[in-house]
């Protein structure tokens, strides 16, 4: 169910704030149930709510211009780590994301 959380995630790129509410439905269901399931939610959470205030950012700053490359690599940031994070809750082991805003606390 962890790597469910992760990969919830890509749910985003087809569904507007998918990315937030693919993890969240699983988290939700399932974080009473498993401890892993509420580590792995949290840290899913806190990362897809910290990618979209920078690419609020990054969208700003299209009007200088650095902000289609920054949006550019956030988004293969966004798929690399999540990937990255789906293979270590395969493992057992709960991912901390890096560049994360603490949203929601353990």
């Amino acid at each position: 169910m962890g790597v469910a959380v992760h990969l919830a995630s890509f749910s985003g790129y087809l569904i507007p704030f998918g990315s937030i509410l693919g993890p969240l439905i699983v988290w939700l269901m399932k974080r009473e149930e498993i401890a892993f399931v509420d580590s792995c939610g949290r840290n899913c959470l806190n990362f897809k709510i910290s990618v979209m205030v920078y690419a609020i950012i990054s969208m700003i700053l299209m009007f200088v211009g650095i902000g289609f490359v920054l949006l550019g690599v956030l988004a293969i940031f966004d798929i690399v780590v999540t990937i990255i994070a789906a293979m270590k809750a395969s493992e057992g082991i709960s991912y901390q994301y890096p560049l994360t805003i603490k949203f929601l606390k353990p």
